[in-house]
Formats: structure tokens, sequence, C-alpha cells
């Protein structure tokens, strides 16, 4: 039925099809608020006197990652539901969607200060432990406090994407746990403009390994990112050392934050802020270097690169991590559409497929040998088998050239 806020707004109602993940979208709460779950196993493990184990789920937010999404997206398989175009306008402007994003926001940061106290406290005698924490359960916290940083990220390339203010302020917000709030402008302004070209740090080339990629991609995207703000305000006759300068102000809320931490936890907090923030980070530029590999937009007879189309991004539909992250798999629709939400976005065809989805391939991308088995191949098909066609990393060109018999 048709709400009158629907007809004030010039909505119609949508059709009998239903969007099947429209609740199953509040799954993507879960890593802020697996802080609070963790903790609650280790009450219940150490109540039943199984103290040894108990510690492990501090490490619960690794184990989402590397270990229950992939079995999930095995299990699941792909999602294979677009929503026609008869209720796109509807989907768009239903707020329950963007209300499921801003919800992130007040679990991250409530979930920060608390991973704040359990660093800190040298009394936990409530959760049954003597003491404080260990060495590694901190540790172990700290990378799951990343991971929510990581996929925080990623709730913040959703909103900074809207042309709404708001949405872009709390982009920032979000992006602030992880000291990372330049990406705000690397990735609107840069990225979206170089993706699959040489000129993108954060388009990784065929034959190039994660672990070069990452201070590529990490250093390369923070420099773009200046320039890009130094020019905006150059033209508007303003130096870059500004309170308008949108990566320094992106980067004071970080301060300020990571100070609140401090001042209310004390500077021993200071190193497990650090492990979170890299390893936070750390996923999502992981995630940039499977988005990507190998693909290359060729250059027309003006000199200039090609439109981006469905065929410069890997995509993959499987519904358990499009959920978690926001069908950002879902890549090539984003990129052709990039102010285009989450809940609407398409598999498109055309589009390059990995074997798994995104929490699959994190795994892989750690080890090159079995990388470069599973994808070099499927790259070197989707350009029918042309490696002239193809991203290469310029300082193994000639060596990739001459293995597959290219002069």
């Amino acid at each position: 039925m048709t709400t009158s806020r629907t007809r004030e707004q010039g909505y119609s109602a949508p059709p009998q099809w239903r969007d099947r993940k429209r609740y199953l979208w509040l799954f993507g709460l879960v890593p802020p608020t697996a802080l609070f779950l963790a903790t609650a196993l280790v009450w219940a493990f150490n109540e039943l006197g199984w103290t040894a184990v108990s510690p492990v789920w501090w490490w619960i937010g690794p184990m989402l990652v590397y270990v229950l999404l992939p079995i999930l997206d095995r299990f699941f398989g792909p999602d294979g539901q677009n929503p026609p175009d008869e209720v796109m306008e509807y989907l768009e402007n239903d707020k329950y969607y963007r209300y499921c994003t801003y919800a992130y926001i007040p679990f991250q940061v409530l979930s920060l200060f608390f991973a704040g106290y359990l660093w800190t406290a040298s009394n936990l005698s409530w959760l049954g432990i003597d003491g404080g924490l260990g060495l590694v359960s901190k540790i172990g916290l700290a990378l799951s406090v990343g991971v929510m940083g990581g996929v925080g990220i990623n709730t913040a390339h959703e909103l900074g994407h809207k042309k709404d203010d708001l949405e872009r302020w709390l982009s920032k917000i979000t992006l602030a746990q992880t000291f990372y709030g330049h990406f705000y402008i690397e990735h609107n302004r840069g990225h979206h403009v170089r993706v699959a070209t040489p000129e993108d740090p954060a388009s990784a080339r065929f034959a190039e390994t994660f672990w070069s990629f990452l201070p590529r991609s990490v250093w390369g995207s923070l420099r773009s990112s200046w320039e890009l703000e130094s020019k905006r305000l150059e033209r508007m006759s303003k130096r870059p050392w500004t309170i308008r300068n949108d990566v320094l102000n992106a980067w004071l809320m970080s301060v300020v934050l990571w100070g609140a931490l401090i001042a209310a936890f004390g500077v021993s907090v200071l190193p497990y802020l650090v492990i979170q923030a890299v390893y936070g980070f750390t996923l999502l530029e992981t995630v940039n270097y499977l988005e990507h590999y190998g693909l290359l937009r060729q250059k027309t007879a003006a000199g200039r690169y090609e439109r981006c189309t469905p065929e410069h991004s890997w995509n993959s539909d499987h519904i358990v991590t499009n959920i978690f992250l926001y069908h950002l798999q879902r890549h090539s629709d984003h990129h052709a559409n990039p102010t285009r939400r989450y809940q609407i976005l398409r598999s498109m065809d055309g589009a390059p497929n990995l074997p798994s989805g995104y929490a699959s391939m994190i795994s892989l991308a750690y080890f090159p040998p079995l990388w470069r088995r599973v994808m070099d191949h499927r790259v070197l098909a989707h350009y029918g088998g042309d490696i002239t066609r193809v991203n290469i990393q310029p300082r193994k060109r000639s060596r990739v050239l001459a293995k597959y018999g290219v002069a």
C-alpha cells in the first residue's frame, strides 16, 4: 500500500517484487557488535570452567573474516537476485536502507571505547579473569577491533559516495578509527577516475604480489589525496593548510577520537590503537588488490583511456559477504553508478567473476603463488589470451611478455 509520505514524495508503491535481503542487511551490524558477543562468550566459557579456551573469543574478528564468512559463502553460494527496473526508484528512496548504515557508527564508537577499557583494565574479575587481559588476548582484541575498522571503511565508502552532506560527514567519522580519512578524497576523486589504469595506486597489476601492492597503494593513495585536495583549494585561492582541507579535517577527527581514548584510558592504549588501525586499513587494501587485479582500460585513438565498463572490475555475487559489505562485490555497477545506493546495485553481465566471495579471496591474496595460480589464467582468459591487453607490473613486464611468447 502506498503511504501518505510516499505519495508526497511522488514515489509509487513497489510491485509484488520484494527484496529478500531487506532484513538480512542488519547482519552488517555484526562487525561493530562482535566485541560484545565475544565478551559474553568469554564470560560464559569462564563460568563453565573452560578458562583455557575462553581467550580465543578475543580473536572473533579474524575468525569471522578468515573462517566463518568463507564457509558461509561456500554454503549459501551466489545471490542471483537483481532488483528490476520498476522498483529501483522506490528502493533508492526507502530510508530504511540508509539507516542500516547509519547504525554502524554508534556501535563502532561504543565498541572502540569498550575495547579501550578491556586493553587497560587491571581487574576483570566480573569476566572470570584474574587481573587484566594477557598480551595475546590484547592483540587478538586489537585485530578484532581492526576488523570492525576495516569493515567500517567500507561503510564509510558507501556513505562517502552520496551527495547528502550528513552522509559525507558520517563517512569521515567512520574513517576516524583507522586514521584513514584521506580515503574519502582519494577514492572518490582519484580511484574512480583512474581505475584499472597504471596510474591508479589502488588498482593491482598482473604479477604484482599483495605485499608489493600494499605499500604502493597506501603511500600512493595518501600522496594522491593530498595533491587532489591541494589543487581543489588552489582553485579557490586557498592554501592547503586550512581546516577546509578535507584531508586535514578528516585526520583531525582521528586526532580527537584517539585523544579521547588516550585521555580516558591512558597512553598504554596507544599501541593497540595503532595495531587495529594498521590491520583495519590493510583489510581495505586487500580488497582493493582483488577488485581490479590485472584489469586494464585500453587507450582510444585520441590517447585517452576508454570509459570504465563492467569488464574492468572483478565481481562476486556470493550473498553472505555481499550482505556484510553492502554489495561491494557488485563492483562493476558501483563504478558505473558511484552514487547508486547499495540496495539497488546489480550483478552485471560482462563483468569478470572471482571464484568465490571477497572473504575467501582475502586469505588467498596473502599467498602470492596460490593467488597467481588461481587468478592469472582468469585474467588472461578475460582478455582472450592477449597478454598485451593486461595491466602488467612494470618491472616484470618483459619477463611476463616473454613467458607468453610476446617479444
